[in-house]
């Protein structure tokens, strides 16, 4: 098939490469972005000073000189405005304010008591508006709002089945974007993790990257060549249902055996802990104080992370993989036993130069990546594939 593309499209394209280059890698001057572009120094120029009217790039300077006048310094305008990003687990409603930039400005931490859908859309709307209305005051203001969820999410922001919160065919975008008249972005709560980590993480430029979120369940986001991969219909990373014991516990999706199970926050309620703790800053906190049963838990709950990462290696042959979601906070006791099965386990080659590592965001790692969707959205990453 034969693409071709108006005058009007190749400045759009050449305008969202250089807004990029300086969002990713200001403080630049005209001439270094001409460099990293290979566009000829007038139309960087040119667009520039269009990128600058729309307040999205901000000059300040001078910069260095090899010799005559100093060049005035770009830098993207983080304050330009502001996104709210969300996550909706099991039993927790977390959001955070951030600058376009990815910096996070406010934040709100509620309690779930059960998934009724009208209540949970009821704790949304009250954390939302409650964001809203400590926003700075910035050019656009409130640009987007991005939602990771426990689920499978179609491309128009429909919650297909989230096994977790007993939902089916919920049109979350089309909600809140009735409700509050900006763009929403709806995603899988692991890649919107995924895009958190190699965007401000621990996975900055990755090409290939495996981002495990282990919390009230277990997902996957799947980066191929520095592109998030979805699969033929959008599904793709639900690895906390791939089964790993062949006649093991009933699962809420309808198999058996599956990985989260036996890996995530879910351990908690069949484990043989004796300790009213039954959320995972409890038993850190039980943990940190040296008690057996927190520990004993912590390193069964690791071993089986291993196994389940172990198969992810061995499919996907990733450079990275980083280890997000609630559980990450339990890194000190979950890491060795992780890192020993895989050792034991991974095929030779799939280990070399294979990085194992717990993310840098904590548990805001989907809340800032979804949070980055909404930017995105809001910037225009256009992009061409012939």
């Amino acid at each position: 098939m034969k693409v071709t593309g108006d005058q009007a499209l190749v400045k759009k394209i050449n305008k969202s490469i250089i807004l990029h280059m300086i969002r990713k890698h200001s403080p630049l001057s005209r001439a270094r972005v001409s460099e990293m572009t290979g566009l000829n120094k007038a139309t960087v120029s040119n667009l520039v000073a269009e990128l600058c009217q729309q307040e999205l790039v901000i000059e300040a300077g001078p910069g260095e000189s090899s010799g005559g006048r100093k060049p005035l310094i770009l830098h993207f305008n983080a304050m330009a405005g502001s996104v709210i990003g969300i996550e909706l687990r099991v039993k927790q409603l977390t959001a955070v304010l951030c600058d376009l930039g990815g910096n996070v400005l406010g934040e709100r931490d509620y309690t779930l008591n059960h998934h009724d859908l009208p209540y949970v859309l009821e704790e949304i709307h009250k954390i939302i508006s409650e964001l809203m209305a400590s926003a700075p005051v910035t050019p656009y203001g409130i640009v987007g709002i991005g939602v990771g969820v426990p689920g499978m999410v179609d491309e128009n922001g429909v919650v297909l089945f989230a096994p977790n919160l007993g939902w089916e065919m919920v049109n979350l975008r089309g909600m809140l974007e009735s409700s509050f008249s900006v763009p929403v972005t709806i995603d899988n709560e692991a890649n919107a993790g995924a895009q958190g980590e190699l965007n401000f993480g621990a996975a900055r430029d990755v090409r290939h990257l495996l981002y495990v979120s282990a919390g009230s369940g277990i997902g996957s986001g799947i980066i191929i060549g520095g592109e998030l991969y979805k699969g033929a219909r959008g599904y793709a990373g639900e690895t906390g249902h791939m089964s790993i014991e062949a006649d093991g516990r009933l699962c809420s999706c309808g198999s058996r055996g599956c990985w989260e199970l036996y890996a995530s926050e879910k351990t908690y309620d069949n484990a043989d802990i004796d300790l009213p703790a039954r959320t995972t800053p409890e038993l850190v906190r039980y943990a940190s104080q040296g008690q057996e049963d927190a520990l004993r838990h912590f390193a069964k709950v690791g071993e089986y992370l291993g196994i389940g990462i172990t198969n992810l290696i061995n499919s996907f042959n990733p450079e990275v993989i980083v280890i997000g979601g609630a559980l990450s906070e339990a890194e000190e006791w979950l890491g060795e036993p992780l890192r020993k099965v895989v050792a034991e386990r991974t095929l030779p080659y799939h280990k070399q130069q294979l990085e194992i590592t717990f993310s840098k965001l904590g548990s805001r790692g989907t809340v800032i990546g979804a949070g980055f969707s909404a930017v995105m959205h809001f910037l225009g990453n256009i992009r061409v594939t012939l």
